[in-house]
Formats: C-alpha cells, sequence, structure tokens
C-alpha cells in the first residue's frame, strides 16, 4: 500500500484537465481500431466530452499523398457534400463518478462522401477547421489487387532471433496493374503503428498480372507482446491490476510493475495494442459507452534509472510519445511510473524507449523476438493516369503468428 500511496504523492503536480477523452476509431469489420476500409464501408468515431455539455461539434475531411504529406488537392476534388458536417449523435453519461457527453459518428456518410482512394484524416473541430479538436488518420481501398502476405524468421548473423522478413504479393484484378508501374508503390507498417513503417517500396520483380515484394530489406524488429490490463471491474484488482481505490470520488487504478529486459520470448495472446472499453457490475456488462467510468491509471515498469526516456504508448493514444505518456523515476521504488486518465476497458499498451536522436525504439524494454504474434499491413498506392493525386489500389493484412 506505501507503493501505491507514494504514486499519489509522486505524480500530484502532473494531474492535467482535458475536456475531450477516450477518441476511439472502431473498425466493425475487424473489431479493433484499424481505420482502413474498402470503398463502401464505414468507421465508427467514439469520444467522450469531460465537460459534460452539450456542445455542437463539426467534421471534414483531408487527403493526402502516399506519404501522408499535403497533396494540394481541393476538396471538392477528394469528397461530394458539405465542407462542414454536423455530429449531432450525442448521449450523457449515466451512473459514473466522472460526468461526460459521449459522441458517436458513422462515416463515411450521406454528409460527406469520398469520391476518390488514397490516405485521409477525419478533422473535428469545434468553431474552425484551423483550431481542430483532434484528427485521425484512414484510410480507403479500391478492389484493384489483392495482397497476400507471408512473415518469416529473418535470418541475422548479429541477431538471429530478433526480426521478422516481410514478403508480400500483389495481383491485379482485372487490367494489368503492371501497365502503371512506374507510379507503384508499397507501404508496411506494424500494429496500426506509422511510427513504424517502410515506405515507397518498388517491387523486386514481377511474374504476369503479379508484383512482388521480396527485398531482404522489408523487414522489422519482432519486438514482443504487448503489455495489458482490464479495469471493467472498476473496484477489484483483477487482469494485473494490483489494486484500486476510490478518493473523494475519483477513481484509482494500480498496475502490476512489468519487468525489463526479459532473456526469452513467452508466447501471450494479444491484440497488437487495441483497446476497448468494458463496464462489468457483478457480471452483468454495461453499455461503456455511456456507462464506462474513468480511472487514473498508474503504470510502473522495473527498471535501473537509464539517460533515456521512456513512453507509455499504444493505440489508445496512437503511439504519441509526449508529456502525458512518459513515464518519470522514483529513486526510492527504483521504477519508471507513468499516470494516464483512462477510460475503464481492456487496453494493450507497450513501453518504448527514446534515445538522443529522438528515435523510438518498441523492443528495447520488452525484447525483440522473431516469434512475436504482430499486425501487419501493406498498403498498395498508385497515381492514376491522367489524375494527380495518390490513390489506394489495394491492401492486405497478416494477423496470423509466426511459424
Amino acid at each position: 500500500m506505501k507503493v501505491f500511496r507514494l504514486f499519489i504523492i509522486f505524480f500530484s503536480a502532473f494531474f492535467f484537465a482535458q475536456e475531450i477523452q477516450s477518441i476511439q476509431l472502431f473498425n466493425p469489420k475487424t473489431n479493433d481500431e484499424t481505420p482502413v476500409i474498402a470503398q463502401g464501408q464505414q468507421l465508427i468515431l467514439r469520444f467522450d466530452d469531460l465537460s459534460n455539455s452539450s456542445q455542437i461539434y463539426r467534421y471534414t475531411y483531408k487527403h493526402y499523398n502516399r506519404n501522408w504529406e499535403e497533396d494540394g488537392l481541393f476538396f471538392t476534388e477528394y469528397a461530394n457534400g458539405s465542407m462542414n458536417a454536423l455530429i449531432d449523435q450525442f448521449q450523457y453519461s449515466f451512473n459514473t463518478y466522472q460526468k461526460y457527453t459521449h459522441y458517436e459518428l458513422t462515416f463515411p456518410n450521406e454528409k460527406i462522401q469520398p469520391k476518390i482512394s488514397g490516405n485521409y484524416e477525419i478533422i473535428v473541430y469545434k468553431d474552425s477547421q484551423e483550431k481542430p479538436l483532434f484528427k485521425k488518420r484512414f484510410s480507403i481501398y479500391e478492389d484493384g489487387a489483392n495482397l497476400g502476405i507471408n512473415v518469416t524468421r529473418f535470418i541475422d548473423a548479429k541477431n538471429p532471433n530478433a526480426r521478422q522478413r516481410v514478403e508480400i504479393q500483389a495481383t491485379g484484378n482485372g487490367a494489368g496493374i503492371t501497365n502503371n508501374l512506374s507510379s507503384l508503390s508499397l507501404s508496411v507498417i506494424q500494429n496500426n503503428n506509422w511510427g513504424i513503417a517502410l515506405n515507397n517500396i518498388r517491387p523486386s520483380s514481377t511474374l504476369g498480372n503479379q508484383l512482388l515484394f521480396q527485398q531482404l530489406g522489408l523487414a522489422f524488429p519482432g519486438n514482443n507482446e504487448f503489455y495489458y490490463f482490464d479495469n471493467k471491474v472498476m473496484n477489484q484488482a483483477l487482469d494485473m491490476v494490483a489494486n484500486t481505490e476510490n478518493i473523494d470520488g475519483k477513481n484509482y487504478t494500480y498496475l502490476h510493475p512489468v519487468w525489463a529486459y526479459p532473456g526469452d520470448y513467452q508466447y501471450q495472446p494479444d491484440v497488437n495494442g487495441a483497446f476497448y472499453f468494458r463496464r462489468n457490475d457483478l457480471g452483468i456488462e454495461r453499455d461503456a459507452d455511456r456507462e464506462g467510468d474513468y480511472s487514473w491509471v498508474y503504470f510502473a515498469l522495473d527498471s535501473q534509472k537509464s539517460d533515456k526516456e521512456f513512453y507509455v504508448l499504444g493505440l489508445f493514444n496512437d503511439y504519441k510519445a509526449d508529456a502525458k505518456s512518459q513515464m518519470q523515476y522514483d529513486e526510492r521504488s527504483q521504477k519508471y511510473l507513468a499516470k494516464i486518465y483512462l477510460k475503464q476497458g481492456f487496453y494493450s499498451y507497450i513501453i518504448a524507449t527514446k534515445g538522443a536522436d529522438g528515435k523510438l525504439n518498441y523492443g528495447e524494454v520488452n525484447g525483440n523476438f522473431w516469434q512475436t504474434e504482430n499486425l501487419y499491413q501493406a498498403f498498395l498506392y498508385y497515381t492514376p493516369f491522367g489524375r494527380n493525386f495518390d490513390g489506394l489500389i489495394g491492401y492486405g493484412e497478416f494477423r496470423t503468428p509466426v511459424r
């Protein structure tokens, strides 16, 4: 109990107020936060306003090129409908200590219809697009090519057990995709994290109506399975939760410390950085959208002090390494600690390090192993004949454990 009290003392100076919380871009097809859909499909955007008021929020889309850079397109070139559509579905929280208004939007819809494939952002704002409350990336792909992905152990003399090799075969549907070969390139990311990406990859060879990407450089650190916790039952210590308490109407969730630098890979099924809002009372599953409560969640890492920075990252914070996700070292407990305000549910997360070069390392704390089950996503971009934008002609995923 002393350690838990120490958490409160240590982080008392880090309390912050933030109105918009629990932003989730959910894909009903994959049942997770993979924001990639075929033309004609939809995503679900959810978020909470902790001011507990009925604000009027608006949204719009913006199109980007294959490298998520400005492509200069006007709204009318990539979408039909209103440039300033309303988010008009909301409900107030019920039976929670933290009061909030829950907003939900299913899109694309009749208000704004994307006309082309490619990379997009949905921008949510109150008064002006120039002052967005938040942005979320998503991609829309055509049925122009089927992408098959295979992941194997990457044999490296220096690190024979640490990396995974990705091989991709793209097969065109209908007209030959090799006719526009100079405009085609591939991007591959790991676990919905554009911070772990290989971009602008050209085919290593062609075979009829197929493109093969078999470069040796198409390899990723394996990392390790994600850490996780589940506080759907707010007042009980279950599923990696060491202790809970409620002080003056605020919930506190203290996680078991995790260990750094494991020597061996240990298989543990995970959801690759995803998160799910849930609330369960006495075995009864509640509507977490409006009945899920909030808690200060305390993360802890057993480690000696390092000259590197440590961050708690996952899809719940878009893998953003900032002041809110950074861990601080506590000399008394010899732990790195972080405190994050989260809506209750199931979360998977990773602890990444940042060195002097500013680059994030996702495998330094928890190890890199070729056996790790990762989600790999391949995006095949092209520039249509006579057009000035990058479309997404095909998309593929690999979700199976490596053997």
